[in-house]
């Protein structure tokens, strides 16, 4: 059997056999597997399902196996971190300093709808111990499933959803993969977009691919996913040797870095970008973050059918930001759809 050691204090390994219910069904067999192993990583994990210790109902199962309900999976034993070693010392402190910088804008017993700070990445990850989704499971244990509907950027703000039961997630991803819901975005970007009354819809192909350190990058690419953002520029600010574009983004298709890269490619990234950014503008403006908020998330609810609108409204920064640039009036979140 294998065995795995991940953290100083381990509970005992076991054989456990998990029946699946309702707020597993639906999901693929690892994705099952790598929340249950929290802290082991993916390829042991794999490696577990691909040697057969991992068995849906005594059988051997693929990566990519939809587990229904009543499903038996035998968990192999794997040595994991016991609760209280993940919920002590510096996580569960910062974990609550994270959870008062992100108000609940909606919840009920099926949804929880956060406005995400930037600089806070919706997951753990390399050199991350916390992001959104952990800071709320230690937070709010009694939550017994909670699963990101979707995700933003970490120096990206704004409203996320987020599944407190498996049904809605299912259908919630079933509205995003049917372009039913609505994701509009707040930015500000470098230089004067000249769109006159009409909303641009930029479609630039996109590809993912990494720098030699392993960071994720997105280029413009023929060969890329299809990507499509919609661009309606609301004011202009133009000064000596400086322009300003604020522009409300809409979602078609939620590509990695999609608005960011679009932007980029029409030769005005959004301000405060570290990644398809300007430095030497940046600096020149004294940009406090990137300059990108998910301001508004329309869908249906997943129980009630309900036709949904959750708002965010816009950050400080970008109030300071529009007041020292004397564009006028500071703009809200209620604007026409593009």
């Amino acid at each position: 059997m294998t065995s795995i050691s991940s953290a100083k204090s381990p509970i005992a390994p076991t054989v456990v056999l998990q029946t699946i219910g309702p707020d597993e069904a639906g999901q693929r067999l690892d994705n099952f597997l790598l929340r249950w192993a929290k802290g082991v990583p993916k390829s042991h994990v794999y490696r577990l399902i691909r040697s057969g210790e991992v068995r849906v109902n005594k059988k051997r199962a693929e990566p990519a196996t939809r587990l229904i309900e009543g499903d038996i999976v035998r968990l192999p034993p794997v040595r994991i971190a016991t609760p209280e070693r993940v919920q002590s010392g510096q996580n569960a402190a910062r974990a609550q300093q994270y959870a008062a910088q992100m108000p609940i804008l909606y919840e009920d017993e099926v949804l929880l709808i956060i406005d995400k700070p930037a600089g806070l990445a919706v997951h753990g990850g390399s050199g991350i111990a916390l992001g959104v989704i952990e800071t709320l499971r230690l937070t709010r244990p009694e939550l017994h499933f909670l699963e990101l509907v979707h995700r933003l950027d970490r120096d990206t703000s704004g409203v996320l959803l987020l599944a407190k039961r498996r049904s809605a997630l299912v259908e919630m991803h079933r509205q995003i993969r049917e372009g039913l819901t609505d994701k509009r975005y707040w930015l500000m970007a470098h230089g004067k977009i000249d769109a006159g009354a009409r909303v641009m819809q930029l479609k630039f192909p996109l590809h993912k691919y990494l720098l030699a350190n392993g960071e994720r990058r997105v280029r413009v690419d023929a060969e890329g996913l299809p990507s499509h953002t919609a661009v309606r520029v609301t004011q202009v600010f133009e000064g000596e040797a400086i322009a300003v574009s604020l522009a409300e983004a809409q979602l078609k298709t939620g590509r990695t870095h999609q608005i960011r890269v679009h932007l980029q490619r029409i030769g005005h990234p959004i301000l405060g970008d570290d990644k398809y950014g300007l430095e030497e503008e940046d600096r020149r403006l004294k940009s406090k973050r990137l300059y990108l908020h998910a301001h508004l998330v329309g869908f249906i609810h997943p129980r009630t059918g309900e036709k949904m609108r959750i708002e965010s409204p816009l950050p400080a920064e970008f109030n300071a930001l529009l007041k020292a640039l004397k564009i006028g009036t500071v703009i809200n979140d209620k604007v026409a759809t593009p």
